[in-house]
């Protein structure tokens, strides 16, 4: 979820939605609410109060001042659980007792304090002791490393949904043992725009390598993520591509 265009479509769209699809659990990764870059108590509250039953982030977290305190405070804002022990917040939220929800940053491309493969294997298995279904945000730049682990992981978790690059992928898939997989949800926000941001801005940045200060384009706002369905043991039976204009 992108910017002011963003966070307008999920607090305008999400109740409705939710109705229509009939979806038990909604998860928003929101680390770019923030004018782009970033998140606020203020706007994961009002996130939380649109619909939202939690709130994943990436490696835009600490972006914003006093966003550390929130995340001490939250059980359902959640930040990579491999963004090192001394990182405020908790990596790991789960829902009424029925879904389990990580949030987990790949290595490939991106500064990350703790290699996602050391933890993930515990931390399924803490999440799996908790709630019969587990969903993974998994915000990595690398295609190959978002399969991986969605391979890795099939069988043992409900869904891996890839996030980050914001452009949604064709590649909605339940794999052999049960796993619903996914490369990239997408973005919801203006995608009239360079992945959020003013197209003009984010070509000069490019075309002249030096530095501009992005802003978020507003035109073209749609909803995009996925629909997961799976059976009361976490077994996943379906996932589709959701794409919602606004």
């Amino acid at each position: 979820m992108f910017g002011v265009a963003g966070r307008g479509a999920v607090e305008q769209r999400l109740p409705g939605l939710r109705e229509e699809l009939g979806a038990d659990v909604c998860i928003v990764n929101g680390e770019n609410a923030a004018d782009g870059a970033g998140i606020t108590g203020k706007l994961a509250d009002k996130l939380l109060a649109a619909g939202a039953d939690v709130i994943t982030l990436g490696n835009h977290t600490y972006r914003r001042d006093g966003i550390g305190s929130y995340l001490e405070r939250s059980e359902r804002v959640v930040r990579p659980a491999n963004q090192g022990a001394w990182t405020p917040g908790r990596g790991l939220a789960v829902v009424d007792g029925r879904v389990a929800v990580i949030s987990l940053m790949g290595q490939l491309f991106i500064d990350v304090p703790v290699s996602p493969w050391e933890i993930v294997d515990a931390l399924v298995e803490e999440a799996r002791a908790q709630a019969p279904v587990v969903v993974i945000d998994f915000h990595a730049e690398a295609t190959s490393e978002k399969v991986a682990m969605a391979t890795w992981l099939d069988g043992r978790v409900t869904a891996v949904i890839g996030t980050h690059t914001h452009v949604q992928t064709n590649d909605a898939r339940i794999l052999p043992k049960g796993t619903a997989a996914i490369t990239d949800a997408g973005m919801t926000g203006p995608h009239d725009s360079v992945i959020g941001v003013k197209a003009e801005l984010a070509i000069r940045r490019m075309r002249t390598r030096l530095p501009v200060r992005f802003e978020p384009a507003e035109g073209g706002v749609r909803i995009e993520g996925v629909v997961v369905d799976c059976t009361d043991d976490g077994r996943a039976t379906g996932i589709e591509l959701l794409r919602v204009p606004v």
